[in-house]
This record gives structure tokens, C-alpha cells and sequence, in this order.
């Protein structure tokens, strides 16, 4: 009997973690966090930027569709809600032409939609503005636009 005892309190003294134990293992931690999220940040801005050139391509291959059905694109005023719901006095709209409501860019700002657009008239203009939300800037500030592929 006296031997269980000892046992149980020699596995009871090796049981736990030690104050160094539990700094050591921090202190990679804290290593690896700084060392990696930099890096991840950067991804998950690169990441919205291409999410953004995607969501535009989408657009623009609705819009195709809206306009071969319609004869025309949707003006700036009925804007991309007319992938949704049919605008007021269109004639053969066939939708929706998107599965989805349409979202803001990965920022969380709206698209910008013109037709006619500003540069070249022929075909509507999508827009984000990038991180900053505003016309211009650079890196991911720098605006999203479905004339350009980048």
C-alpha cells in the first residue's frame, strides 16, 4: 500500500507545467505570429484585390447576357440592381441574371456602375475604388475597373 502512494504522488509532481515550460512555448508562439501574419496580411489584401476583378468579370458577363436579351446595357440609374429585377418599361428582360443580390466590393463599398461609360461609351464601366474607397490611389488603394484587365 505504501507503495501506490508513493507512486500516485510522484506522477501527481510530474503531472503539471512549469512557469518556464509555459513562457517557452509563448514566446514561439508570439515567434511564429510575427514572423507569418505579416505575410498573411499581404495575401488577404492580394486576395480581396483579385476577389474584386472577379466579382467585375461576373458583372460584365451578366451585363452581356442582360444586353442580348434587352437590345441594350442598363443605364447608370437602373445600375446593376437591373441584373435582379426587371427596371420599369424593359422590354424581354429574361432574369435575373445574377444568382445573388449584388454584393459590395471586399471592402465593403458599393460598385460603381456607369453606361455610357467615360471611356469609350460602348461599354458600361464597373468600379471599385480599392481599400481607401476613393477615386485613385495606389497598391490596394488603387481603383478596381473592368475596362483595364490589369
Amino acid at each position: 500500500m505504501k507503495s501506490t502512494r508513493m507512486d500516485r504522488e510522484k506522477r501527481h509532481r510530474c503531472a503539471g507545467v512549469t512557469l518556464i515550460e509555459m513562457l517557452v512555448v509563448v514566446t514561439i508562439i508570439a515567434l511564429f505570429a510575427a514572423l507569418v501574419a505579416p505575410r498573411l496580411l499581404q495575401k488577404s489584401d492580394t486576395a480581396r484585390v483579385t476577389a474584386a476583378r472577379a466579382q467585375i468579370n461576373a458583372f460584365m458577363t451578366a451585363l452581356g447576357a442582360y444586353k442580348l436579351d434587352t437590345g441594350t446595357y442598363p443605364t447608370t440609374e437602373q445600375g446593376l440592381k437591373a441584373l435582379r429585377e426587371p427596371p420599369p418599361g424593359v422590354k424581354n428582360w429574361q432574369g435575373p441574371y445574377l444568382p445573388q443580390d449584388i454584393p459590395n466590393d471586399p471592402w465593403g463599398n458599393p460598385y460603381v456602375y456607369r453606361y455610357p461609360g467615360e471611356h469609350g461609351g460602348y461599354e458600361p464601366e464597373i468600379i471599385s475604388y480599392g481599400a481607401d474607397g476613393r477615386p485613385g490611389g495606389e497598391g490596394v488603394n488603387a481603383d478596381i475597373v473592368s475596362w483595364k484587365s490589369q
